[in-house]
């Protein structure tokens, strides 16, 4: 009887044990926002565990049907099996600290982590934003003050005044989208805003691992890859200050490959100022092959179209009476890109990993440029002007080496790599006569010639090497350091005799430099702390050395030396997040328009300047789908040593630098209307010098935006209207002082603007 009882105990207990079923648990997790696979999410269930592929498919036996899915940079899900094939979105969680940057040392790490002072523009801000042009979303970010001219052509300042000059790295996937020596203020016009996932923006030198021109700051676009699921979207605007664009995306994944397709067309016609018309065409095809979990093989093909009349700012007079009329009635830019790159990244283990990239471009910037206009010498005929159209392109075949491996000592990390850049270029500009209507000022029409200014060729190489190390020696403490070599090489021919306007004879320039780089990281409980120093610079642009002048001047690298700290905290359950920024940066060997004692100018190494500022930001998010944030800079830009053109401007402020720039904004999307969103953005750029010698300001300007739109399922319709006031001011303005008296120029900027979008999503 003993025996009996408790062999009916143990059945009792056991039964229902047996009895309960494992179910087959299987789906795909995906990123809510930009509906790409995630790989590496863990899926739980009571005693189980799967983790998602590289395609964000997963397998799970579990007794029971309610899973838990967690993946880092994501808010954690709940499901609940009914028999079929789970498909889970995980929307990335608002807590800025835990953001995922890939830019701050090219591999995937913590925000906390980086020593370097860089922001996120993410997919949702981008959507939300519905940016006509790229500084729409770049000037969101602290320190960041990105210029508007015309037509998407822009200048930037991050840690340096409003300036064209080659002290900024634009780059698409980590990868530059222009060769050095042949910098273009306007690159970032090249980009598909169709198809970027999220911006990343590096403020201050890291050319110790990107190389030349990310002195004072590096833009990355990071592009959309291959959606989990068939989908899609297309939507279409219009403004009142003649503005079109229609955008399509589509992508798909076919088992181990997925494909995407993004781009828009956009024009403007009858535009607030006569003479400013433009349109750009612009796609990108990319594939994603990932036959299994370590391996990953993506394919880019980016195309633009790009041709825009090139008006010219105004003067004064023309300023001061609201007088929109151009001069220029044939000037224009017109810009083709074609950009391949081929990316494979294999993960050896979960310690090493490799990546090789091939990149190819064929970039041309041709143009009849208003800057160029000149009266004609030794003629008393005052209708009679000169000018140039020219062209400036080149090739790129450049390869990318990578390989990352991590150690159980300390934590360690070492990142080496390797690049070699082989960039041909050619320039080419040819005379022609202009003829001005003496009445009306206005430049009617130009006449080609056979008369050629400039004519040459340049073999641009460029061989890098750089080396990573990070470890923590103690806890919460992170020790960064990076150093890399680049030699260059230019092999300059020129095919026109030489002489001050053909430029200099045909010759060989090298330049080499090593860039080092050392920072500190400090987290605790939601706050931290870093430090870093840090090297930037760029070789002399071709212009710079073989332009203008018979001889090429001997010319140096320009150099900047970068001191910093800064920190973050989060606060309020991860609702507040603040960070902050203070840097001092030194400029050295700059490259100045020196005068000769013959009256003549010539490039040399002659310039110094200091820069310096603080840079913070603040964000509030609530639970009922409130946003407040805030971004701020104030700054100073002086010049230590600097003597051109005969002037002494030792100790004077730069031009078009503003002491503070701030952006603020109110976003809600209350939880009781699904799919409504409304924002409002305030924009302010302080008054600044318009000329070197510190005697003439700009106001600057304050400017009031508002967004709004509605989501129902697949359906959306949105309204922005920037410049709410309708405020009249200039996006830059200068002044020169000449022997003929004090010339001014102002850029201005677009009246009220009001956009009406329709778009739909599936």
């Amino acid at each position: 009887m003993k025996h009996l009882i408790t062999l009916l105990m143990l059945v009792a207990i056991l039964c229902p044990a047996f009895s309960q079923q494992s179910n087959k648990i299987s789906g795909k997790v995906y990123d809510a926002i930009s509906k790409e696979p995630v790989q590496g999410a863990v899926i739980s269930a009571p005693g189980v565990r799967a983790m998602s592929d590289a395609r964000g498919e997963f397998h799970l036996l579990a007794q029971g049907k309610q899973i838990t899915i967690a993946s880092v940079g994501f808010d954690t899900a709940f499901a609940d099996a009914n028999g079929e094939k789970l498909a889970i979105a995980l929307r990335p969680h608002d807590r800025l600290l835990q953001q995922v940057v890939v830019s701050a040392n090219r591999t995937a790490e913590k925000r906390s982590e980086a020593p370097v002072a860089i922001a996120v523009i993410s997919k949702e801000t981008i959507d939300d934003t519905k940016a006509q042009r790229m500084d729409q979303l770049l000037n969101k970010v602290s320190g960041v003050n990105m210029i508007a001219l015309s037509n998407e052509q822009h200048q930037m300042s991050i840690r340096q005044p409003i300036t064209t000059k080659s002290l900024f790295l634009y780059m698409e996937d980590g990868l530059p989208i222009r060769t050095t020596g042949v910098y273009n203020h306007n690159a970032l016009l090249e980009m598909n805003m169709a198809a970027a996932k999220t911006i990343e923006v590096i403020k201050g030198p890291a050319s110790a691992l990107y190389g030349a021109e990310a002195i004072a700051g590096a833009v990355n676009v990071i592009t959309q890859a291959a959606p989990a699921f068939t989908s899609g979207s297309i939507s279409t605007q219009i403004d009142n200050l003649g503005y079109k664009r229609a955008d399509a995306q589509l992508g798909t994944s076919l088992g181990k490959w997925g494909v995407i397709a993004s781009g828009y067309y956009a024009n403007r016609s009858n535009g607030p100022v006569d003479f400013s018309d433009f349109h750009k065409s612009i796609a990108t095809l990319r594939t994603d092959y990932k036959p299994n979990d370590k391996m990953n093989w993506t394919n880019t093909l980016a195309y633009l179209d790009y041709n825009a009349d090139m008006t010219g700012s105004l003067d004064s007079l023309k300023f001061a009476r609201k007088n929109y009329t151009s001069q220029q009635t044939f000037t224009f830019r017109s810009v083709y890109a074609l950009r391949y790159k081929s990316m494979l990244n294999y993960q050896w283990n979960k310690q090493s990993s490799s990546s090789l990239s091939f990149l190819f471009r064929d970039n041309s910037i041709k143009q009849n440029p208003s800057y160029s206009i000149s009266a004609m010498p030794n003629t008393t005929d005052k209708s009679k002007y000169r000018g140039q159209i020219n062209e400036n392109a080149f090739q790129t075949y450049a390869l990318f080496a990578q390989h990352t491996q991590r150690f159980n000592w300390l934590n360690s990390k070492v990142i080496a790599g390797a690049t070699l850049d082989l960039s041909p270029q050619r320039y080419n500009a040819r005379f022609i006569t202009i003829h001005r209507d003496i009445n009306s000022g206005i430049y009617d029409s130009y006449a080609n010639s056979d008369s050629l200014l400039s004519n040459y060729k340049t073999g641009i190489t460029n061989m890098a090497g750089y080396l990573d190390y990070e470890f923590s020696p103690v806890k919460n403490v992170r020790i960064v350091t990076a150093l890399r070599y680049d030699a260059f090489r230019y092999d300059y021919t020129n095919k026109l005799p030489a002489n001050k306007v053909t430029g200099a004879a045909s010759t060989v320039n090298n330049f080499s430099r090593f860039t080092p780089k050392l920072g500190l990281t400090y987290n605790y409980r939601g706050i931290g702390f870093y430090g870093n120093y840090s090297q930037g610079y760029v070789p002399p642009q071709l212009t710079e050395l073989y332009s203008s002048t018979a001889v090429a001047p001997y010319l140096l690298p320009q150099t900047f030396f970068n001191y910093e700290v800064g920190g973050w905290l989060s606060l309020v359950s991860n609702k507040l997040y603040a960070d902050w920024s203070i840097y001092l940066m030194n400029g050295s060997n700059e490259i100045i328009s020196v005068l000769q004692p013959d009256n003549t100018t010539i490039n040399q190494n002659a310039g110094n300047t200091r820069h310096k500022g603080i840079e913070y930001g603040l964000t509030y998010k609530t639970a009922a789908g409130l946003t407040v944030r805030f971004s701020g800079s104030g700054s100073k830009h002086a010049f230590i040593r600097n003597v051109a053109g005969g002037i002494n401007y030792n100790g004077y402020e730069m031009s078009g630098a503003p002491r503070f720039t701030g952006n603020a904004e109110v976003t809600y999307k209350p939880t009781w209307i699904n799919g409504l969103r409304v924002s409002a953005e305030w924009q302010h750029v302080s008054g600044y010098y318009m000329d070197d010698l510190n005697k003439t300001r700009y106001k600057g300007y304050d400017v009031l935006n508002l967004r709004t739109g509605y989501q129902w399922h697949g359906l959306e319709i949105w309204t922005n209207v920037l410049n709410l006031f309708n405020q009249y001011y200039a996006t830059t303005a200068t002044a020169a002082f000449r022997a003929s008296g004090t010339t001014y120029s102002y850029n201005l900027a677009d009246p009220r603007n009001i956009t009406i979008g329709l778009g739909y999503r599936w």
